[in-house]
Order: structure tokens, then C-alpha cells, then sequence
């Protein structure tokens, strides 16, 4: 099996060194050093976008978070902008409100999941899959399930649901969107919120373990 020379004193976020060393594909794979390493990247990964999440104006200025704007409220969206511009912004601030009340709900979540990582999913790692995709396969749907409640109070506490349905009264829109409703339902829209909090967060880890994985990963061959 090829084998890969895994780079002196490398620095684990705990301050330990790795020493130089020959090793295989499958040793690293199943290491200690090789887990290790990829939990510092997803961990790092983490804080970096609970610390987004936490800042109001990172989170609305962070174009990872608007990538992952589902379709639907992309569209909601995109109605409001030609009729009450403004509004967009108000949702967008809300939202954002939301995402700091669902820090400390996530954290735990994420970084339980990290903790839980094996040699399988190191393999998986080295076979190709991104380790986010890995923490996402883990995570998201309880991810979702865990923050709507939260995302739903703040939509509430802020009433930007009625609002929007204020703003599109009169209008097929909604009927032709949600498939024949005619007015946001809370509940709908906190879902949409929470799926966008969520992937937007995957976005943000993913973008720094493909950011740091050269440096960190070299000795996997990645």
C-alpha cells in the first residue's frame, strides 16, 4: 500500500506535536493521530460558525448562510422584494436572531457527533467523503428537529409571519407556492428557517476543512 510521510511536528489544537513518521494509509486511518485530527478540524470548523451564528452582523454578512436559503423562502422572498422591499430585511434580521438563540441548542449536538467519530469514518475521509458530510449525515435532522421550536418562538416573539402574509394578502402567490394554502403558515416558515440554519452552519464548517485539510490531511493523501 502507497505509503505517506506524515510531516513533523504538526500541532493538534491541544498544543501536542506529532513526530515524523512512515505510515500507511490504513494505520493513519485507524489511528489515534488520524482521529484526532480530523475531530480538530470539525471542532475548529464548529466554533467558527457558532461564533457567525452568535454575531448578528456576521451571520447576515456570511453569503454561506444565504446559499443554503431554501427555495421556498426564496421565492417568498423574491415576492416581497417587489412588493415590500423593507420586509425582506426585517425577516432576514429575525432570522438572524434566531440563529444566536439556537447556538447553545447546536453546539452540544455538533460537538457530541465529533466526539463519536471511529475509524470507519476516518476511512470514509480518506476514501473521499468530506469529514462535514460525515458530521451532517449524523446531525442534520436532529439538527432541525432540535432549533425549530426555538427558530418558531423567535418568528413569533417578532410576528414577521403575519406580517408576510399582511404583505401578500389578495395574492395567488402562496397558493401557487405552498399548494394551495393562501396564507405562510408559522410553523412552515420556522421549518424553512431552521433547514436554512442548519445547512448554512454545514456551509461554514465545510468551507474550513476544505480551507485547512491540505494542511492537516497531507499525511492521508488528501
Amino acid at each position: 500500500m502507497k505509503k505517506y510521510i506524515v510531516a513533523a511536528a504538526i500541532i493538534i489544537g491541544t498544543g501536542a506535536f506529532i513526530t515524523t513518521s512512515v505510515q500507511s494509509c490504513t494505520t493513519l486511518a485507524t489511528s489515534d493521530m488520524g482521529l484526532s485530527i480530523i475531530k480538530r478540524i470539525l471542532l475548529n470548523g464548529i466554533n467558527k460558525g457558532m461564533g457567525i451564528y452568535a454575531n448578528k452582523e456576521a451571520f447576515l454578512q456570511n453569503n454561506m448562510v444565504d446559499k443554503a436559503l431554501p427555495k421556498e423562502l426564496r421565492d417568498i422572498n423574491s415576492m416581497l422584494e417587489k412588493i415590500a422591499p423593507s420586509l425582506v430585511a426585517k425577516e432576514r434580521d429575525y432570522i438572524a436572531q434566531a440563529a444566536a438563540y439556537t447556538v447553545n441548542t447546536s453546539r452540544p449536538i455538533l460537538e457530541g457527533a465529533v466526539n463519536n467519530l471511529n475509524a470507519q469514518d476516518v476511512t470514509r475521509i480518506i476514501e473521499g467523503t468530506t469529514a462535514t458530510q460525515i458530521l451532517k449525515e449524523k446531525t442534520s435532522q436532529q439538527l432541525v428537529a432540535a432549533i425549530a421550536p426555538k427558530v418558531d418562538e423567535k418568528l413569533n416573539e417578532y410576528g414577521i409571519v403575519k406580517t408576510i402574509n399582511t404583505a401578500l394578502s389578495g395574492s395567488n402567490f402562496l397558493g401557487n407556492l405552498l399548494g394551495g394554502g393562501n396564507t405562510v403558515n408559522a410553523g412552515g416558515l420556522s421549518q424553512l428557517a431552521s433547514e436554512q440554519l442548519v445547512n448554512g452552519l454545514f456551509n461554514i464548517i465545510e468551507d474550513y476543512e476544505h480551507q485547512n485539510s491540505r494542511s492537516l490531511l497531507g499525511p492521508f493523501g488528501k
